[in-house]
């Protein structure tokens, strides 16, 4: 990821997901941005992180096309190796995200490079586009090593609206969550 000179410049992660309210890495600053040509979707099998090989969770990738909006964070270059190195443990632990450098631009108008995880389409844990009844049953049941997809979902909606970002896709997933989970609630009865 650059040259040897680079190696100690400050630079800058996107975070699109859960990045967004736990990035897991030191950083020196953070703002709003946009990527263009990507858009977050719910388009990732997880079989490590929200669910497994035999159970499924559903997560959520940078999916070509589109844009979005998320958090540039600015990272100390004296951090770089260790940052990346914690990224890539955590983003690449079953290969279906790509680490690539894109253009990232902020509400001043101003833009810089930054690190980012885009979905790898080719890979077997790419899901796509699937109905959102698939969408809704795969999530609620979702499991793994950082707990429940549901919790997943749900933080990343909450972070989003306090950030004043708006995803339609996911406000409706949670909707829909929200009314199955309390459909399968048990009833008081007194």
């Amino acid at each position: 990821m650059g040259s040897a000179q680079s190696q100690d410049q400050d630079f800058w992660v996107f975070g699109y997901g859960s990045l967004m309210w736990r990035p897991g890495f030191d950083f020196v600053d953070s703002a709003l941005a946009w990527v263009h040509g990507y858009h977050r979707s719910l388009c990732i099998f997880s079989h490590v992180h929200r669910g497994t090989p035999e159970r499924p969770g559903l997560v959520l990738g940078l999916d070509r096309g589109g844009s979005c909006q998320g958090v540039a964070f600015k990272v100390a270059g004296r951090q770089r190796a260790a940052t990346i190195r914690y990224l890539r443990e955590r983003e690449l632990v079953t290969s279906v995200y790509l680490e690539k450098t894109l253009g990232v631009r902020f509400a001043d108008g101003g833009g810089v490079n930054a690190l980012a995880y885009v979905v790898d389409r080719t890979h077997s844990q790419y899901a796509g586009r699937l109905p959102q009844e698939e969408m809704i049953r795969l999530i609620a049941e979702g499991v793994g090593q950082n707990g429940d997809n549901p919790a997943y979902v749900r933080n990343t909606y909450e972070h989003l609206l306090r950030l004043d970002i708006h995803d339609a896709e996911l406000a409706e997933v949670v909707r829909r969550l929200d009314s199955a989970s309390c459909r399968a609630a048990p009833k008081n009865r007194s």
